[in-house]
C-alpha cells in the first residue's frame, strides 16, 4: 500500500481530515509526523537561512521526520481560498523550497488551489493528483466528494461543540493525537475567558508556544479560539473591523479578534511568529480596536525559536493578574 506523508505543521490543523479522507478513499495509507520537538526544530532550522520564519523551519523539521517513513510527501500549494484574497508567499513556494533544501525527500505530491482561477482549473488539479493512484475519474470524483464532506463535518463539529482542532481530530478518529496532551474544553469553575487568536500552526503546536493552552487551563481559564466560530461569524466580524479581506486566513486573526472583542471575552492573546509582516499588520488592527473599546484586555505574544518559556510564563501571569484585578474591581463597583 502506498504511504503518503503529511507534516503536522502549517495547514495541517485546517485540512487534515479532508486530506486523509481523499487519500484513503484512493487506497493509500496516510502517515502523519509526530508532534514538534526540539530536535525537529533544530533539524529544520539547519536547512535554511536564519531569516526564514519559524513556521517554515518547523514544517521542514516535520518533513525530515517523514523522509524514511513514506513513499510520497503531500505538500499542497494554497494560493487563495477566497476571491481576491491571497496567501503568504511561504505557502506558494513550499514544494520547491522543500525539494531544494531537503534533496533526500520522497517524491512530492502537490496540488495548486486558487479560487481566482476558473473552476475547471481546480478540477483538473484534483484529477491530476488523483491519477497518482487511479486512472478512474469516477473514483477520483468520489474521493473528492468524500473529502469535502469530511472537511464540512470537521468544521461543523468544532463550531457546534466549541472544540479545538486536536480535540476534534481525537473525537473523529477515536484516539488522541500522538504526543498531544489532552485538555478539557472548559475548565470547571473558570475564573475568566481568554480568546487566543492567530493561526492554528502557532496556537496548537505545544512545543513552539510552550504549552500555552495548558498553562491557561491550569490557571482555571476558559480558552476560546478562532476554530470554535463559524465561517459566518468570522466573516461578519472581519467585515465590521476592516472591510474586505486581502490575506487568506485573515479571519483567524482579524475576524476572531473582532468577534471576541464584541462578545465579552475578558482578554485576548494574539499569537504571531516573529518577522511575519501580514500577521503584524492584522494583529495591530485588533490591538487598536481593543484600545478604542477599552473593554477587553489585549496582549500580543511573538514566537521564534529563541522564545523562552520562563519569559512567556511571566508575561502570561502578569496579564492574567491584570484581568482578575479588573474583574474584582468591577464586582465591587
Amino acid at each position: 500500500m502506498t504511504r503518503i506523508g503529511i507534516p503536522r505543521a502549517l495547514l495541517y490543523y485546517q485540512y487534515y481530515p479532508m486530506w486523509q479522507t481523499f487519500f484513503e478513499e484512493l487506497g493509500a495509507e496516510v502517515v502523519v509526523s509526530p508532534s514538534t520537538t526540539q530536535a525537529m526544530l533544530l533539524a529544520g532550522s539547519s536547512r535554511v537561512v536564519a531569516d526564514t520564519c519559524l513556521p517554515v523551519k518547523v514544517f521542514l523539521g516535520h518533513v525530515l521526520s517523514l523522509v524514511k517513513e513514506c513513499d510520497y510527501l503531500f505538500i499542497p500549494v494554497i494560493r487563495s481560498i477566497k476571491r481576491k484574497a491571497y496567501n503568504c508567499s511561504k505557502f506558494l513556494g513550499l514544494p520547491d523550497m522543500t525539494r531544494a533544501v531537503i534533496p533526500e525527500t520522497p517524491p512530492i505530491l502537490e496540488i495548486d488551489i486558487d479560487v481566482n482561477q476558473r473552476r475547471r482549473v481546480l478540477y483538473q488539479s484534483i484529477y491530476k493528483l488523483g491519477r497518482h493512484f487511479t486512472w478512474n475519474p469516477l473514483k477520483i470524483r468520489r474521493a473528492c466528494l468524500a473529502a469535502w464532506q469530511a472537511h464540512l463535518n470537521y468544521r461543523e463539529l468544532m463550531t457546534r461543540e466549541r472544540l479545538t482542532p486536536p480535540q476534534t481530530i481525537e473525537k473523529l478518529y477515536g484516539k488522541p493525537e500522538k504526543g498531544e496532551e489532552r485538555h478539557p474544553s472548559q475548565p470547571n469553575s473558570s475564573v475568566a475567558t481568554i480568546a487566543l487568536i492567530g493561526h492554528p500552526y502557532l496556537i496548537y503546536d505545544e512545543y513552539i508556544n510552550h504549552r500555552l493552552i495548558h498553562r491557561l487551563e491550569q490557571a482555571r481559564i476558559k480558552v476560546v479560539t478562532p476554530q470554535m466560530l463559524s465561517a459566518a461569524e468570522l466573516e461578519a466580524a472581519e467585515s465590521r473591523l476592516m472591510g474586505r479581506a486581502y490575506w487568506t486566513h485573515e479571519e483567524e486573526v482579524v475576524g476572531a479578534g473582532g468577534h471576541y472583542l464584541e462578545k465579552g471575552a475578558d482578554g485576548i492573546i494574539g499569537v504571531i511568529a516573529f518577522g511575519c509582516g501580514p500577521d503584524s499588520i492584522m494583529m495591530d488592527m485588533v490591538r487598536q480596536q481593543a484600545s478604542r473599546l477599552k473593554t477587553t484586555a489585549f496582549m500580543s505574544l511573538t514566537l521564534d525559536e529563541h522564545t523562552a518559556a520562563t519569559g512567556m510564563a511571566t508575561r502570561l501571569e502578569a496579564f492574567l493578574d491584570m484581568i482578575q484585578r479588573k474583574r474584582r474591581k468591577e464586582t465591587c463597583a
